[in-house]
């Protein structure tokens, strides 16, 4: 599979289609590889640790030679987000405003869209800084819908921040030339949006290059998920995201025997056939329905072979 290949690689997908299944088994075969390799799950639903029967939690946890795990906790990232923040403002804001400016903010970590950001705060950290110390990180992200948005945040929150910038600007120049003769003022604010801003072209550059960053999406022969996973691919597009793999899970065995299964099959190939006329320029990656649950490092070496084959 060549985007293996890839030092970042984001696994998407309905919910239910294989895809931490799909996410540990890349992670685990670019491991037995020779490459260290940092696991990431962002799915609220954590199943890491369920499927490498090991507690992984909020920090690096490591698994076997070369793998490595961590389960990003959305609540405790909110309240670190929110945190962050606080320290942000310290110094800025007057200490009569202190607490207004506290209750605000305790009252935005319940707002829609809190833990989306602190979310993606620790993303880009995992992407920008924990790059030096893996040769892989491979994310095991939420649901479709969360990842498109989570994936999208980057150009969105870039523009959002560039017109805060030019408010900031404005807003220095005025004070200076009304109240500062002119001479330049300092604006803290203004210096953490610029660095903010920094971070996310950073984090955009690194997701838009090609040679280094690839998406999958992890989908079943069936009509939802086909359906789901082509909106996906027309959407990330649109923010030149573009999906080159998929894995189409949970195949049926080639065996004729009983009238369920064959009908089983009969309908199978008709979704089949569909994912070849919906995805005909896609890399596809086609792994059997297996006689038991992926539940432990064995059973995850023998589907990753499918995903070399």
């Amino acid at each position: 599979m060549e985007i293996i290949n890839k030092k970042i690689i984001f696994v998407g997908g309905k919910g239910g289609v294989g895809k931490s299944t799909s996410s540990a088994a890349i992670a685990l075969q670019a491991a037995n590889n020779g490459h260290k390799t940092l696991l990431i799950s962002t799915d609220p639903a954590h199943n890491i640790g369920h499927i490498f029967e090991k507690k992984v939690g909020g920090s690096t946890t490591k698994i076997s030679d070369n793998l490595y795990a961590i389960e990003i906790d959305p609540e405790k990232e909110t309240d670190q987000y929110i945190k962050n923040v606080k320290g942000n403002i310290q110094g800025i804001v007057q200490p009569t405003m202190m607490e207004e400016v506290h209750r605000q903010l305790d009252t935005a970590k319940a707002s829609p869209g809190a833990d989306e950001a602190a979310l993606f705060d620790k993303l880009i950290s995992i992407i920008i800084e924990e790059s030096d110390d893996f040769d892989k990180l491979v994310f095991d992200t939420a649901p479709t819908g969360h990842t498109i948005r989570l994936l999208s945040l980057p150009e969105l929150m870039g523009i959002w921040i560039q017109g805060l910038l030019e408010k900031r600007h404005k807003t220095k120049e005025n004070y200076s030339n009304l109240l500062n003769d002119g001479e330049p003022v300092e604006d803290p604010i203004f210096d953490v949006l610029q660095e903010r801003q920094k971070r996310f072209a950073k984090a955009r550059e690194i997701m838009l290059n090609a040679q280094q960053t690839g998406f999958i999406f992890v989908l079943n022969p069936e009509q939802l998920p086909i359906v789901e996973t082509k909106n996906a691919i027309e959407m990330l597009d649109k923010y030149h995201l573009h999906v080159s793999t998929l894995i189409v899970n949970r195949i049926l065995p080639d065996n004729d025997e009983g009238d369920f299964f064959k009908q089983r099959k009969k309908y199978e190939k008709k979704y089949l056939d569909k994912i070849y006329q919906e995805f005909n320029d896609k890399h596809l990656i086609f792994v059997p329905f297996f006689t038991h649950d992926i539940i432990n490092i064995q059973q995850l070496e023998e589907f990753s072979k499918y995903l070399v084959e």
